[in-house]
């Protein structure tokens, strides 16, 4: 452990790493914990009104390592004026930055807010293809075609894309499966760098691939490890059932053969026709992996469910041979070591859920901190790409958080994601 000492505030010093005892609202830096790098931010933690700070020699620079406890009397520092500002401006100053946060907090759930309603909106819409593929296939077909041309559109407009990890109950339940598989499956097409007339295909079968399941019993729509090879042959069934739906809907060849091969295998594993390699075709292989990773994280009993990092190192280290591996390459950088939905410990200890994810730069997602301190429905977002001192130390299951934390961050019992445009935190350099 890091053990830390209570210094006046007038032993502040360049390369002293703190940590500020106080909630976000009440200071203006990206995180409670971080080394002292200018006379600058010296200046503004005078001017919060502390007369003490918690210092953690292990972490600071080697020669401030003696400074002595705020029992010590040490000559006060004469810090410059910060902005350009006198010492007692600073308060304001601090008033503004609290502002700021607030009105980035109100942006961040906006936006949450907007993700959530178009995938709870792209649930409603297949429910309502779902409805009526029987009797008018033709009217379910324009249905998806129009649900995943939007969804394409915004992603091809987007330039770098955000992957989104949702709020807890969103969208209808039963259309959470296809939606999720379209919504990755063309982050991930994307990310292989398909155009947009395949992305469209692929979203289209992406979207349809379980949709001869209505055509089972609900008590045969999921397998299980203890199904009866008879109920086992059956439930295989769904896949010429959609392969059926599909062409009375009127769907390209490239649909009808992305769904009749979803569960074909790169090693020749899956069925109906044990496939192997690049007999599957790109669509294929995208939809294949992508069903088994949303399954493995939002299995039909919950218990079974793994974290997404768990579900990510299970394919890459026991079923890496089933995937394509230029596709399963591509799927692990776009979504990072640490997928949203990941709870994960940093190094400063603290708990957190991974919340974000940009497609270009993965390795430092966005996540929310567990803070004791802050309300948890005003727990900001906290970018570790703002933070290079501040990383993942491991991920967690999350049976293995303390109580307080897990009612804090409140681990998805389903994880669905949704995509928005990747915003630079700073505009000036969004403009260069």
């Amino acid at each position: 452990m890091n053990s830390s000492i209570l210094i006046d505030i007038s032993q502040l010093r360049i390369g002293m790493y703190i940590q500020l005892d106080v909630g976000w609202m009440h200071h203006p830096f990206p995180t409670s914990s971080f080394r002292v790098a200018s006379t600058e931010q010296i200046a503004t933690l005078r001017g919060l009104g502390l007369t003490e700070v918690r210092y953690i020699p292990k972490k600071s620079d080697p020669a401030l390592k003696e400074l002595v406890p705020a029992a010590w009397s040490v000559p006060e520092m004469v810090a410059p004026p910060a902005n350009g500002l006198d010492a007692p401006g600073a308060p304001a100053a601090v008033d503004l930055e609290a502002l700021r946060r607030r009105q980035l907090l109100d942006a961040q759930n906006k936006a949450l807010a907007a993700c959530n309603q178009r995938f709870a909106e792209a649930t409603r819409q297949y429910q309502a293809l779902e409805r009526v593929v029987s009797e008018l296939p033709d009217q379910a077909r324009d249905k998806g075609v129009a649900l995943v041309s939007g969804c394409v559109s915004e992603l091809l407009e987007n330039g770098d894309s955000v992957i989104r990890l949702l709020s807890e109950g969103v969208g209808e339940r039963n259309a959470l499966h296809p939606v999720n598989v379209m919504v990755i499956s063309l982050l991930l097409g994307r990310a292989l760098g398909m155009k947009s007339e395949e992305l469209q295909d692929l979203g289209v079968a992406a979207l349809i691939h379980d949709l001869g399941k209505i055509k089972l019993p609900p008590n045969l729509r999921q397998p299980t490890p203890s199904m009866p090879l008879m109920e086992r042959s059956r439930y295989e069934t769904h896949v010429a059932e959609s392969v059926a739906l599909a062409k009375r809907m009127g769907m390209s060849d490239a649909v009808l053969l992305a769904v009749a091969r979803h569960h074909e295998m790169a090693d020749g594993s899956g069925f109906p026709q044990r496939l192997a390699g690049a007999d599957l075709g790109r669509s294929s292989q995208v939809l294949a992996l992508v069903n088994r990773y949303d399954r493995m994280c939002n299995p039909t009993v919950g218990v079974d469910a793994l974290t997404p990092h768990e579900a990510l190192s299970v394919i890459f280290a026991q079923l890496k041979a089933r995937f394509d591996s230029v596709v399963l390459g591509a799927f692990i950088r776009m979504m990072g070591v640490y997928p949203p939905g990941s709870i994960v410990q940093l190094v400063n200890d603290r708990y957190a859920i991974v919340a974000s994810v940009n497609s270009s730069r993965p390795l430092r997602p966005k996540v929310i901190v567990h803070d004791s301190r802050v309300p948890k429905d005003e727990a900001p977002i906290l970018d570790l790409e703002t933070v290079p001192e501040l990383g993942i130390r491991r991920s967690l299951k999350p049976a293995q958080l303390p109580r307080d934390a897990l009612d804090y961050l409140s681990p998805r019992q389903r994880i669905c994601y949704f995509f928005e445009r990747a915003v630079s935190p700073d505009p000036e350099e969004a403009e260069s």
